[in-house]
């Protein structure tokens, strides 16, 4: 599978009788949906799992993470476009979960599109990052998450290059970078 993993968005409750699924509490308090996630994820040797989920409070979140970083990750912010530390970064390497540490986006992936955020075409593989239909701010749009730790990453849009078309729009604050050695 070369795309994040497809998740449905649903209210605690819902009647799901008759399919296989996969519940993940956010702390939102809602439930992600995966659908016949089990096989793939353990197919895949870095694909996380229910042992290495990251949980914590959000005192705890607090005290890792910058405010602007807890704002954007714990409580689905948005920082200001060109205003980030990796939107104009062109070095090789690995950008992380600023969470969790989980790699999300390899620089080769990385584009420049003029909208002052860091935008991939693909995620570093297709388990490792999640999609979540958002319907904030009178619109619908697919958010992004960490699938570790649930941390609001940014957004995708099928607006993007080839070979995806799409563009992961993704807030410099939930991301750490890893620079690739030189070899």
């Amino acid at each position: 599978m070369d795309g994040p993993i497809r998740v449905a968005f649903s209210s605690l409750g819902q009647n799901t009788e008759g399919m296989n699924i996969q519940h993940t509490l956010l702390s939102c308090g809602f439930c992600l949906l995966v659908a016949n996630a089990t096989p793939l994820l353990a197919q895949q040797s870095d694909a996380p799992n229910e042992d290495s989920k990251v949980e914590k409070s959000e005192a705890e979140w607090k005290a890792q993470l910058t405010p602007e970083q807890f704002k954007v990750t714990r409580k689905k912010g948005t920082e200001r476009a060109f205003s980030g530390k990796y939107w104009d970064n062109k070095k090789d390497g690995v950008y992380k979960c600023i969470c969790c540490d989980l790699p999300l986006f390899d620089a080769t992936t990385k584009f420049k599109s003029g909208t002052g955020w860091p935008s991939f075409w693909q995620p570093v593989n297709g388990t490792n990052v999640g999609e979540v239909e958002d319907k904030g701010f009178f619109m619908v749009r697919t958010e992004v998450i960490c699938t570790r730790c649930n941390a609001h990453l940014g957004h995708v849009f099928d607006d993007g290059p080839q070979p995806t078309g799409l563009r992961y729009c993704i807030n410099s604050a939930s991301l750490d970078f890893e620079e690739r050695a030189a070899e």
